[in-house]
């Protein structure tokens, strides 16, 4: 069967489309619009100028499945509309303009699929899963493939961007300013406290472009998925510059990451001080996360696999 997901995240709305047979599951192709929607909470609420964008690219995804016979759709959103004291409000206004039925999902359950999809095909059974959205970062333990703690921080990419951040890229000043709110963050986290993990499993659009960028610094292959927390601190006195961007700067990060030149650096303040706390060494990229987790718990071992 084919099968749709939309994601309406804090910084980007993506849509994926799978085909499901038996317990194969294939990525038939992907689109995304970076929205931002994380930039149009104010006073903690979501304006109607986000509501409006969100609508006109669900609009469009709806146009696509309906040409396409893709029936069975989930739609879901997480930290940007499930964090604005009027989320429900508005995800109603959303369902109603575009006919989907969407998903709040919790921060427990994000982390729950986070985890699901990211160690699914993992040789370890233990680890640290660190997902850095653009709202929120997913923090899930897990020891002998089941999770004993996981916490959804109020920290992410796109809202440390909008509150901390005047220009296109953020001053060696004001990254100080969003480490020490970093800080602040997972220090709360007390279930986490005393937690040591020698390597992070990093998942999500904010490591896939930290990697991007890194592989291209170091020379390293595309196919590389490890990096070393330890240049973390070296990338970011490169690129947190307190004016122009140097050129070859420039280069490297429009061939890279072109969609998260604004974003970058605040997800890699928040990577750098969450390595630092639990004393990791190194972070593994998985290419798998939340929507291939939602897939695992609710299709493949489910009944809709099977209609």
């Amino acid at each position: 069967m084919l099968y749709a997901m939309i994601d309406i995240g804090s910084n980007t709305i993506r849509l994926a489309v799978y085909q499901i047979e038996g317990e194969t599951t294939e990525l038939l192709m992907k689109k995304k619009h970076t929205v931002g929607l994380a930039s149009y909470i104010k006073d903690g609420a979501m304006q109607q100028a986000g509501i409006d964008k969100a609508v006109e690219i669900l609009t469009e995804y709806q146009s696509f499945l309906a040409a396409m016979q893709i029936k069975r759709v989930a739609a879901f959103t997480t930290a940007a509309l499930r964090n604005a004291v009027n989320g429900k409000v508005a995800v109603r206004e959303i369902e109603e303009r575009t006919g989907l039925i969407i998903e709040i999902i919790s921060g427990d359950e994000e982390a729950e699929y986070d985890f699901l999809g990211a160690t699914h095909g993992l040789e370890s059974d233990n680890g640290l899963l660190v997902d850095v959205g653009g709202a929120s970062t997913e923090l899930v333990y897990f020891q002998g493939g089941v999770i004993k703690q996981k916490a959804s921080l109020a920290m992410g990419s796109l809202g440390y961007r909008t509150l901390y951040v005047k220009g296109l890229m953020p001053s060696t000043a004001e990254c100080a300013v969003m480490r020490r709110e970093a800080e602040t963050a997972v220090r709360e986290a007390t279930d986490f406290a005393g937690l040591k993990s020698p390597e992070l499993c990093g998942i999500g659009g904010t490591f896939k472009g930290i990697l991007s960028l890194y592989n291209a610094v170091y020379d390293l292959a595309p196919e590389n998925r490890v990096m070393e927390t330890a240049r973390f601190g070296e990338l970011l006195r490169r690129f947190a510059v307190d004016g122009i961007v140097p050129p070859d700067n420039a280069i490297l990060l429009m061939k890279n990451l072109p969609d998260r030149i604004h974003t970058f650096l605040p997800g890699l303040v928040i990577a750098d001080t969450v390595a630092k706390f639990f004393q990791s060494s190194a972070v593994t990229y998985s290419n798998s996360g939340m929507r291939e987790g939602y897939i695992y718990r609710h299709v493949l071992t489910g009944k809709e696999a099977l209609a």
